[in-house]
């Protein structure tokens, strides 16, 4: 019959806040196939289009109308593991990062594995949830610039990267035969290192970063004409050491706060280690933090440790009994 509604429509992955369905997942489905999976936001839409309309509407009609969601309440929903449904401000169900924290026993701030401090391990599993499923606990309390006071779970180590960040890390004793010189890297420090492992090892038992200069043998470069770095990388020039090294420049830094300023080794203050890194690019030359804060800072300390100290030399000598002088003389 001419006014029977079609058994197939199109399956979408999604419907958006604007109400329109998005993602297109598979056409030529049926309501009941496509909602089978249970999953939240799968939605469908009744009209058999062709694929120009689909493409027009994904691309400048911000998704397909007269979207129907497979779920409107939350009774079946699987979330997945570290989630729940929830109804959302607009009735419709959601799923919200709920990790379980109950068995978690250190209830103070931990170190993640992307160098952040989080106010507690739930924090960090929230943030794993929500798109960082990489994410783990390193080692307990605020993140380090040292390995001083860090306790590393297990057979773990210490390490301090280059960043002056302080991580744990599991040390492998055998690495597997290098079979290829294109696994060879040139490491910070001027070695040969036969691949990543061997060279992950030697800064595990190290203790502090090595890092990679470049790819391929070391080689007796006179500046950084003679280094070929790897593509999105530039040749920063050590000149103390007479060597060069590879380094990923960035384009723009993130608003830097006043604690966050360091002393380079060029001694000068930069408002943060990017943009110390920037200044570095654009020079071409290494630089590396010094310490934190300002140079000046550590200028005065010592300055107004030096008049502390003539001070209380002063203070010795005027102290000290007058000398007797012979009134025959």
């Amino acid at each position: 019959r001419a006014d029977q509604k079609p058994l197939t429509g199109n399956c979408w992955l999604q419907q958006g806040k604007n109400g329109r369905c998005q993602v297109l997942y598979m056409p030529g489905m049926s309501r009941e196939e496509c909602c089978r999976s249970g999953r939240l936001g799968t939605s469908w839409t009744e009209e058999d289009v062709p694929n120009s309309t689909l493409f027009r509407w994904m691309i400048f009609n911000g998704g397909a109308p007269n979207c129907i969601p497979c779920k409107e309440t939350c009774d079946n929903v699987d979330c997945g593991p570290g989630k729940k449904c929830k109804m959302n401000r607009r009735s419709k169900p959601r799923c919200v990062c709920a990790p379980d924290c109950s068995n978690i026993t250190w209830k103070g701030p931990v170190c993640g594995s992307d160098g952040k401090t989080y106010r507690d391990e739930c924090a960090l599993l929230k943030s794993k949830c929500k798109g960082h499923p990489d994410l783990e606990v390193q080692y307990q309390g605020k993140c380090k610039k040292t390995c001083r006071d860090v306790m590393c779970p297990g057979s773990s180590t210490c390490v301090v990267d280059q960043t002056n960040n302080a991580y744990c890390v599991t040390c492998n004793r055998i690495c597997p035969e290098v079979t290829s010189p294109d696994q060879y890297l040139c490491g910070n420090d001027g070695i040969v290192y036969a691949s990543a492992c061997h060279l992950r090892r030697a800064t595990c038992l190290l203790g502090r970063s090595i890092g990679v200069a470049y790819e391929g043998k070391c080689i007796k470069a006179k500046s950084c004409d003679d280094i070929q770095c790897s593509a999105g990388k530039k040749c920063l020039w050590e000149s103390k050491m007479g060597r060069g090294r590879c380094a990923v420049c960035m384009e723009t830094c993130p608003e830097s706060r006043s604690e966050e300023a360091v002393c380079a080794s060029d001694n000068t203050t930069y408002p943060s280690e990017c943009a110390m890194k920037q200044a570095a690019c654009s020079l071409g030359v290494l630089l590396e933090v010094k310490h934190s804060g300002s140079c000046n800072f550590l200028c005065m300390s010592s300055l107004t440790e030096k008049k502390n100290e003539t001070k209380r030399e002063n203070k010795h000598l005027f102290n000290k009994e007058p000398t007797k002088i012979n009134g025959n003389q």
